[in-house]
């Protein structure tokens, strides 16, 4: 099913978390709660919420390394919504798969944000971790930034109930009892923490590639593909 086109919406690149929040907002504001994009936005807005109180409380070992992280992943993100917007054919695979079906009915709006999660963490992360350290003049061999990237996975742990809330009115309630379970299936089967953990590797190893140009585009393009393998399967229609 082809999804609708886009409405306006505010473009290019953002400076900082709270541009980002503010970025995010916009986009909510402007797509309707079940739309594909709507459902993975509302779901980045908590925890890009989150990350910008941490950053100021003290919870990272390097807040300035973990603050322009979180811009430079943001980016990634508004970059993939810019470039389907203007140009569909251009989008990366992985992020083509939800701006795709995002109109689709038979697809669950929890089944939409973690598609989005899946390209935006097996795709982007890698990528982020590596622009933001190429930015700062560090590397991900740095113990800091190792330590910094897993304490977000318990950020994430912290919000599942929150995110999870945040989905579980309107149609989710209508749901029989074979999507919901076959719902709780395609989350159970959706480890965020390996995802993350394995994000953290391939970005290690972009960052050992980053001086042969075509076997980093090649490890990259490698990266989108198996992202958008995997965003199909989150896809599969429960109704």
């Amino acid at each position: 099913m082809a999804s609708q086109p886009l409405p306006a919406l505010p473009t290019g690149p953002v400076t900082s978390i709270a541009d980002a929040i503010t970025r995010m907002q916009e986009i909510a504001a402007a797509l309707p709660p079940a739309d594909g994009l709507a459902c993975f936005n509302r779901m980045y807005l908590i925890v890009t919420q989150t990350v910008k109180e941490q950053v100021t409380q003290g919870f990272f070992h390097d807040p300035a390394f973990m603050e322009h992280l979180d811009v430079v992943f943001a980016n990634l993100y508004l970059g993939a919504v810019d470039g389907f917007r203007s140009q569909p054919s251009t989008a990366c695979r992985a992020w083509n798969v939800l701006f795709s079906r995002r109109s689709d009915p038979s697809v669950l709006p929890m089944q939409f944000a973690l598609a989005g999660m899946n390209a935006h963490i097996n795709r982007d992360l890698a990528l982020a971790v590596v622009t933001a350290c190429r930015d700062l003049g560090t590397t991900p061999e740095d113990s800091s930034h190792d330590a910094d990237f897993t304490k977000v996975n318990l950020l994430l742990a912290a919000l599942d109930a929150q995110i999870r809330q945040s989905f579980e009115s309107g149609l989710i309630l209508e749901l029989d009892e074979r999507a919901t379970a076959g719902l709780e299936n395609v989350v159970g089967n959706f480890g965020i923490d390996a995802a993350r953990e394995t994000a953290w590797v391939n970005a290690q190893t972009l960052w050992h590639l980053r001086g042969i140009s075509f076997l980093y585009r090649r490890f990259l393009d490698a990266i989108d593909r198996t992202a958008a393998f995997a965003g199909g399967t989150l896809l599969v229609p429960l109704l």
